[in-house]
């Protein structure tokens, strides 16, 4: 059983209660000291809310101030924190360098910055700026440079289910997973190299590629559509190309690829498919083209 326990004071003060080496992961998320900034912007803060942050007086230090705060954290965090252990800061992306800084004197390994994109941002009631949907987080590890995922390697063991399920399967071949603390190297094997299988599957290939790769000219056009203009052959031959070297295009694909309405597209699909030179085969998401 975990037992949580919830404490309220000064995040400063009662980190100094912490014995040292005691925590695996500290996620925390201080004031971005951002007051002043907005306030030499010009910004009319209090018209916006009461509360803003801007305005309301807990997160206007002085620059100089903020960092010594700042410092004053990593120092505690750096004590109570075990070897190997993690921390997660979230910060202003303006601020994300200075506290690299700051948490790198404290014996922090920098791991990487991360995104989080929220998807219901605070809305802009006048078009005087972007919406401001992200925030940034950073990653530290303590006295490591290879962090603590509690995953049980859930993405390596898809990969190797994947690999045992294949037809010529061989342990031999098994996937290779070699880590350091800088990086990692995944050796996969071609399964099908060299077997019948493979053949096999290549004889398909070319059986397939030779069934709809034709010989596509104005010329020969000409003579199946003889009432087309130049530039309409011209665009009939895209059209055939297109659905040789990708049989599964949509409709909507090929409108796009041409630059055309879907009336035209539409117009030209129809002549094809009464002339007799192209077919398709099953649904417009899903089927394919056959060029007859």
């Amino acid at each position: 059983m975990i037992n949580t326990e919830l404490h309220n004071g000064d995040c400063l003060e009662y980190m100094k209660k912490i014995p040292t080496s005691s925590i695996d992961l500290i996620i925390t998320d201080p004031p971005y000291n951002l007051g002043k900034f907005m306030e030499e912007r010009d910004t009319n803060l209090v018209k916006m809310r009461d509360n803003f942050f801007g305005a309301a007086g807990w997160d206007d230090l002085d620059y100089k101030e903020w960092k010594k705060s700042m410092n004053k954290f990593f120092h505690q965090a750096s004590r109570v924190l075990k070897d190997g252990g993690s921390i997660i800061v979230f910060m202003a992306i303006i601020k994300v360098e200075t506290i690299i800084q700051l948490a790198q004197k404290h014996g922090l390994y920098y791991k990487t910055t991360g995104i989080w994109h929220k998807s219901n941002p605070m809305p802009r009631n006048m078009n005087l700026h972007f919406v401001n949907s992200t925030e940034s987080w950073i990653y530290f590890t303590y006295k490591t440079k290879t962090g603590t995922f509690n995953n049980n390697g859930k993405v390596l063991h898809l990969v190797l289910a994947d690999y045992e399920g294949q037809v010529e399967f061989d342990e031999t071949k098994m996937p290779v997973f070699d880590a350091d603390n800088d990086d990692f190297t995944l050796t996969l094997y071609n399964l099908n190299y060299g077997t019948n299988y493979a053949t096999q599957v290549n004889e398909n290939v070319i059986e397939n590629v030779i069934e709809n790769v034709i010989e596509i000219s104005e010329e020969k056009m000409k003579q199946l559509m003889p009432e087309y203009s130049k530039k309409k052959l011209a665009k009939a031959c895209e059209i055939l190309k297109m659905i040789s070297e990708t049989p599964n295009i949509s409709i909507d694909e090929l409108r796009i690829a041409l630059d055309v309405t879907d009336r035209t597209i539409a117009r030209y699909i129809s002549e094809l498919k009464d002339k007799g030179i192209i077919e398709r085969k099953g649904p417009d998401n899903g089927g394919k083209w056959k060029i007859k």
